[in-house]
């Protein structure tokens, strides 16, 4: 028996469709001369190499900025929330307005695991590992706001509903605490999600070890993963449980936070379409930032021929239509304000073009809805330098989104008296860039010691994998021919 022929590296493969007699177009999903062996040595060779010079100057510049946030939270738990720019009718600032925006970022990840692979887009297998670990640690970001804007942190045990001897329970009526048990079942979720994803590559890492201290690490945290068939039947049934579990989660979690708003009665924000505008506004910041990390990360670790432009151009394309459910959700607000005749409802949506805050809702409008129409040009969709640039666009504009929502609403409410207009502290800035040292630490820690693509499924993609691939047949009937 001669070796299979290796067929990463061949034309798009034509396959005839004999009922129409179309023929069909197939890019490979891996690009460059790969083999089972080959794939391992590139992904585990992050991991097992030197640690980059590179890696170390992003490292401390991260580390840096979480030790701002440390700073800013240590001071704010001393002295109070009085040190946020909150004023009176803006009881909430920043603080919330940060954990819509990383609870969005952190939905991009559930989608590309759970939707994508119920689904069967093979084309995930490139994207999903850096993925989850982005929704873990955005998560994670998320879940700091709720912690320290409630200003009693060391009391914060009351949110869960624990037996006490006062009979204190939490009001399950508020929308708060649903934001509790929400994203906390949806960290919990998505982090079994993506370890149990891990499992047999950290197998391959234990067995390629070279320390004793290593070898011990991994072998616990590969749970016994021998790659037996047995193994792999339980782990599919398993990550397919998880998958059919997280996929839900991925429209309730931000249905929940946007209930938030919906419940009151504040003008802007008592509106039913905001669960699915919460929902397609988060995946489309979401695969932003799986974009701006992804060309950041095939390019610092030469990953291009296993992230290439056409899993780019993908996300690129998904980007293009939830910004187009945005858009469609921004302007059907408008017309609900007109068309609901209700005053108070006209004036918000007025001010928020042209009062005080006009300059933020423009600047949302134009990352949101205009950015995204670029999107339309295969040229601009499958360049590189333009795809960072506008991803990093989309998320500005969502971020200013969750401004102009909770602050423009809150500013001028219905007694003209208490009007006032907010504008954060030092503080305030300071606890928001350090968050992205907290999320941008936890990523190169991860970047350094796990593998960023996961190995077996993206071996799994490989016209070696499957013994009908066309290719596979031709070159078998080859060798017997000889």
């Amino acid at each position: 028996m001669g070796n299979p022929v290796n067929m990463t590296n061949h034309k798009p493969k034509q396959s005839a469709d004999s009922s129409a007699g179309a023929i069909i177009e197939e890019t490979p999903l891996i690009a460059g001369n790969h083999t089972f062996s080959s794939i391992t040595e590139k992904i585990s060779g992050v991991i097992e190499g030197p640690t980059p010079k590179m890696w170390w100057v992003l490292f401390s510049f991260s580390v840096s900025l979480l030790l701002i946030l440390v700073g800013s939270v240590g001071f704010l738990i001393w002295e109070g929330t009085g040190i946020w720019g909150l004023n009176s009718p803006v009881g909430w600032g920043w603080a919330i307005v940060n954990f819509v925006f990383w609870v969005g970022i952190g939905h991009a990840g559930t989608l590309i695991s759970a939707v994508l692979h119920l689904f069967r887009q093979k084309w995930r297998t490139s994207i999903n590992r850096f993925a989850e670990a982005m929704t873990i640690f955005a998560v994670i970001c998320a879940l700091l706001f709720p912690t320290i804007h409630v200003g009693r942190i060391w009391v914060l045990y009351w949110f869960f509903p624990i037996p006490n001897q006062m009979s204190m329970w939490p009001n399950f009526r508020s929308p708060l605490l649903w934001d509790v048990f929400a994203v906390s079942i949806y960290f919990t979720v998505s982090l079994l999600f993506w370890y149990v994803g891990l499992v047999p590559d950290i197998a391959t890492l234990r067995d390629r070890a070279k320390t004793r201290g290593k070898k011990i690490i991994y072998g616990i945290l590969s749970l016994g993963w021998r790659g037996a068939n047995r193994h792999w039947r339980h782990y599919e049934l398993g990550y397919l449980i998880l998958a059919g579990l997280s996929t839900p989660l991925v429209l309730s979690v931000h249905s929940v936070v946007s209930t938030d708003f919906a419940t009151s009665i504040i003008p802007g924000w008592h509106t039913t379409i905001f669960p699915p505008y919460f929902v397609a506004g988060a995946i489309f910041s979401g695969f932003a930032m799986v974009m701006t990390l992804a060309i950041i990360a095939r390019k610092a670790f030469g990953m291009e021929e296993f992230i290439t432009v056409n899993h780019l151009e993908k996300m690129a394309k998904i980007i293009m239509v939830t910004g187009l459910m945005v858009g469609y959700a921004y302007s059907i607000e408008f017309f609900i304000a007109w068309y609901s005749g209700n005053d108070y409802e006209r004036f918000t949506f007025i001010n928020r073009a042209l009062g005080p805050y006009a300059w933020a809702y423009w600047i949302m409008v134009s990352c949101n809805v205009i950015i995204p129409q670029f999107f339309w040009s295969k040229k601009l969709r499958t360049n590189v330098t333009v795809l960072f640039i506008l991803s990093i666009f989309v998320n500005i504009g969502m971020w200013f989104e969750r401004f102009v929502i909770i602050t423009s609403s809150l500013s001028r409410d219905y007694l003209p008296s208490s009007w006032d207009y907010y504008s954060p502290s030092i503080w305030d800035i300071a606890t928001f860039v350090g968050s992205f040292g907290l999320f941008f630490t936890l990523f190169l820690l991860f970047l350094r010691f796990l593998p960023m693509i996961s190995m077996a499924e993206v071996k799994g993609v490989l016209p070696q994998a499957d013994p009908h691939h066309p290719m596979y047949q031709k070159s078998g009937e080859a060798h017997e021919n000889k």
